[in-house]
């Protein structure tokens, strides 16, 4: 299994060197329908007409955004991707991030990170929009290099990769804590929509993806993008419809040792369930 994970973030990274984000990152959802027809036919779980229907519009949204998306804008440094990175747009749309997550991390987080979920999934969407435009002047530096031209003698490249790896740590970070926190059918779907949406806005600040397009292609990819999400709702809608079928007991003893024999996730579950309500 994670040999497979492996292979995947690789190919995931190599993905961003020939395409733009704008259309790698919302094409994330269809691992959400590969993981649901895998979970139907290896272990045996019950897909809901809901959840096949949801499947169809992220194929469809998918489908539209591939043959709609902006073309690869023609890159011939690593020198040229620092250029737009330090450009006043960029710039400023960076600043922002790095001020919001710092006042969520050392203000919000530490008050009401246990009951509100959006700020565990802000802090992860933010800095993985960072991480991305990052993975993607890598990818280009490696690829440039792979094919003859050494990018790797520009100190740009290693900043973006020390960016990388910082954002990497702080996303994974905060994402493994929002996922012991709260249940997992609430958290997927909302760090799906922002961490897509806050890269496909810093897509847009940074490499002006939408400056190559009209605005009939551009409303269409938008389009596509709400279609991919809806389908994504719908899945994990029809995955917590087939969890709450199961006994409560079983729900919410994923730590049966913690104190009153509920798990870490007893009161969070709880308190999302509430709401649902």
């Amino acid at each position: 299994m994670q040999i497979n994970v492996i292979v995947g973030e690789i190919a995931n990274f190599a993905a961003y060197a020939f395409a733009p984000a704008i259309l790698v990152t919302p094409l994330g959802a269809l691992s959400i329908i590969i993981s649901a027809v895998l979970a139907h036919i290896i272990l045996r779980e019950k897909l809901h007409t809901f959840g096949i229907l949801g499947c169809a519009l992220c194929v469809v949204g998918s489908t539209t955004i591939v043959l709609h998306a902006p073309q690869e804008r023609a890159i011939e440094s690593v020198a040229e991707v620092w250029q737009l990175a330090t450009e006043p747009a960029f710039l400023f749309y960076a600043a922002v991030v790095i001020i919001a997550v710092l006042i969520l991390i050392f203000h919000y987080i530490p008050e009401y990170g246990q009951t509100h979920i959006l700020f565990y999934i802000g802090v992860c969407s933010l800095v993985g929009s960072l991480s991305v435009m990052s993975v993607k002047a890598l990818g280009i530096a490696l690829k440039l290099t792979l094919s003859g031209m050494n990018q790797l003698v520009y100190p740009q490249t290693w900043f973006f990769t020390l960016v990388v790896m910082v954002c990497v740590i702080t996303q994974m970070n905060y994402l493994n804590k929002a996922l012991d926190t709260f249940n997992t059918a609430v958290v997927s779907p909302i760090y799906y929509v922002m961490f897509t949406s806050f890269t496909i806005l810093a897509s847009v600040i940074m490499f002006k993806d939408w400056d190559r397009q009209n605005p009939t292609q551009i409303v269409t990819e938008m389009c596509g993008f709400v279609t991919i999400l809806s389908g994504t709702f719908l899945l994990h809608k029809t995955k917590d419809m087939a969890d709450s079928s199961t006994p409560t007991s079983l729900r919410l003893s994923k730590h049966t040792d913690e104190e009153d024999g509920f798990g870490q996730e007893g009161i969070p579950l709880r308190r999302q369930d509430s709401l649902r309500t």
